[in-house]
């Protein structure tokens, strides 16, 4: 024997046995919706056979469902499985272990929400000032020299000569020396509201003597901004020749999407953090929300407010901002992790208790970081799987109906449903029908028999029948009609009251009849014979009638 030979037999061996443990695997974690062996199973006695799209039908013995189906024979460990809906799955203890399957529990919780975006500081627009001359003149001396250089209240900032402002001053000095109060007080009014200090005006009482230049202070503290002037510029009323931005607030402007504008509300908390500073947060809240929504990039802007005693923050800062989103009413949620979402549908598997699990769907709503909002599909104080659900979910949805069970009392006994009779078996006193989906037994279009009610006229359910039928389902599993709402008829339901052999009328001429020569009143016709008459050789004009003269 060559190695080729010898490494045949081998191979063979071990696909055979490979195939032995994965059909062996296969068996162990999902067969027939259990977690024990198939040799197991089938020492095992069946209590009962169900029909596969209805569990109420019970049968002692195999055989055939109301809809063709053969029924599948229920153990006493999986009697329960019929309860719970088509798509259960059943697995063993170990077998839930080992896959790692956890779960968590469907709880009700207010939501919390952390929307991160990005954002740019900003000087507190409330506090930032700019200052404009309310005279031309000519800037003689200017106190600060750049942009972004730091001011105090009271600081100098530039000295002005104007033409106009030497002219108040001498306008006071001509009222001081007339002695005439009306006219001081117009003059010193007329210097303040030039934007005249009054430690200006109280040295000009005093020392009587006109100031070619005047110098103008800084109103708040602060950093310069917008420096548009130099020494010499010529200036007149409307002029930007600076702005005094406050530091110790400032203000940030970020963006969200549309979708998260819902969740902010006003005085939110706010933490924000900056690359230039790694490690550190800073502390707001949201203190403007605008009422437009960007058309080009969708978004909407928010305000957010932060300290700043050190100065740490700066205009035009780059800065990721996290909203925390707080919110007080109580939503039923899951653990984010327990989603399974397709392309058409969210799905989570609902841990059942007894390693049986099965895939529903559900409608979702709002998220946050760890858990979403459930709108429909699940109750409160359910639990769902959160690992290992994908192989479970892929087992259970090849024949789940993926909706959640339901109490007995929920579910209604009958229904209306639209249909067309196909065969009427009177003497069974039933129906074979096609009907329309029956959307709340989960029933979909199909073609099955139906028992008749004693109540309902079975000579209206000819073949071809259209209708509305009540179908009600009995304790002994059967299914019936116990009301009709006739649409259109069968063709069969009207038939010919003629025997055969009966006169062709279409074929008398009645033209050659002398009908009225004829005495109908004596005439016997219970005498007459019209099934042997031939109607074309009948001579009505030689009829001699009982009566006649």
């Amino acid at each position: 024997m060559n190695k080729h030979e010898f490494l045949k037999p081998a191979a063979l061996a071990t696909a055979v046995g490979g195939m032995i443990v994965g059909g062996a695997l296969s068996l162990v974690l999902f067969s027939n919706g259990s977690g024990d062996p198939a040799g197991e199973v089938a020492e095992k006695k069946p209590l009962y056979w169900v029909a596969p799209m209805d569990p109420n039908y019970r049968r002692d013995s195999p055989g055939k469902s109301p809809m063709g189906m053969d029924l599948i024979p229920v153990y006493e460990d999986g009697a329960g499985d019929s309860d719970t809906g088509p798509g259960t799955i059943k697995i063993s203890p170990e077998v839930v272990n080992n896959l790692g399957v956890r779960t968590g529990t469907v709880e009700r919780q207010a939501l919390h929400s952390e929307i991160v975006s990005v954002g740019y500081v900003k000087y507190d627009e409330e506090r930032l000032i700019h200052i404009h001359p309310r005279v031309s003149g000519w800037v003689e001396k200017l106190h600060v020299k750049a942009a972004g250089d730091p001011v105090k209240k009271g600081a100098p900032l530039y000295s002005l000569y104007s033409p106009e402002l030497v002219n108040a001053q001498e306008e006071l000095l001509l009222a001081m020396n007339r002695n005439n109060a009306r006219l001081i007080e117009a003059a010193k009014s007329r210097l303040l509201a030039l934007q005249i200090p009054d430690s200006f005006i109280d040295n000009l009482s005093k020392r009587k003597k006109v100031q070619q230049t005047v110098t103008f202070y800084a109103p708040q503290d602060g950093v310069v901004d917008n420096l548009n002037i130099r020494e010499g510029f010529y200036v007149k009323p409307g002029t930007t020749m600076l702005s005094i931005g406050a530091l110790d607030e400032v203000w940030v402007e970020g963006e969200i999407f549309e979708r998260q504008a819902g969740l902010i509300k006003l005085n939110d908390r706010v933490s924000m953090k900056l690359d230039y500073l790694p490690g550190k947060t800073w502390e707001g809240k949201v203190d403007y929300i605008y009422p437009t929504l960007d058309s080009k990039t969708r978004t909407v802007r928010l305000r957010l407010r932060f300290a700043n005693p050190n100065a740490e923050l700066k205009p035009n800062m780059f800065a990721q901002i996290t909203v925390h989103a707080d919110g007080t009413d109580q939503m039923l949620m899951i653990p984010k992790d327990a989603l399974i979402r397709t392309g058409s549908q969210d799905r989570v598997v609902l841990a059942l208790g007894e390693g049986r699990f099965k895939s529903i769907e559900v409608k979702t709503g709002r998220q946050d970081a760890g858990f979403i909002e459930i709108i429909g599909g699940l109750n409160g104080g359910e639990s769902v799987v959160t690992s290992a659900q994908f192989l479970l979910d892929s087992e259970s949805s090849k024949t789940s109906d993926f909706k959640r069970m339901h109490k007995e009392d929920e579910i209604p006994s009958s229904a209306w449903v639209g249909g067309e009779i196909l065969e009427l078996m009177k003497d069974h006193r039933m129906v074979r029908a096609q009907h329309e989906p029956v959307e709340v037994w989960g029933w979909p279009e199909m073609m099955m028999d139906f028992g008749v009610a004693e109540s309902v006229d079975i000579d209206q359910l000819t073949p071809g029948t259209t209708l509305h039928m009540e179908i009600t389902k009995n304790d002994d599993g059967s299914v019936e009609i116990t009301g009709i709402h006739v649409m259109s008829p069968g063709g069969s339901e009207v038939e010919s009251s003629e025997p055969e052999g009966a006169i062709d009328h279409s074929q008398m001429d009645h033209s050659s009849m002398g009908h009225g020569q004829m005495n109908q009143d004596g005439m016997d016709h219970s005498q007459m014979n019209h099934g042997e008459m031939e109607p074309t050789e009948m001579d009505h004009s030689a009829h001699q009638m009982q009566g006649e003269g």
